[in-house]
């Protein structure tokens, strides 16, 4: 199962990795899909660092870029932005999955 973390490091930049069985691995930033923030990501408020921390995320998460693209604002908003911001934090795919569905149940006419 896929776990994202994410941490500060001593000189306040943002990390964020991808664990799996054991495995970690930096969490690429997707900027090449929508450059919200060159410089990295961020979470615990709703600017560009978060946006892009949230593309990622569900780029990652959901091997699908046009859906990541659609749905990351709105994940942004409901998962990243609650993120206590000098915290580390972590999230499993099963927490991003349940966000994807509420999100696109909300979505629907």
């Amino acid at each position: 199962m896929k776990i994202y973390e994410g941490y500060r490091l001593p000189d306040g930049r943002c990390r964020v990795v991808v664990s799996n069985n054991g495995h970690k691995r930096p969490l690429p930033p997707r900027n090449k899909l929508f450059n919200h923030n060159p410089t990295g990501f961020e979470w615990g408020h709703l600017g560009s660092g978060p946006a892009q921390l949230a593309l990622a995320i569900l780029a990652d998460h959901l091997d699908n870029d046009q859906l990541a693209v659609q749905l990351h604002q709105d994940f942004k908003f409901r998962k990243i932005a609650g993120l206590q911001r000098n915290k580390a934090w972590s999230m499993s795919e099963d927490e991003v999955a349940r966000e994807v569905a509420q999100i696109k149940k909300n979505r629907r006419p």
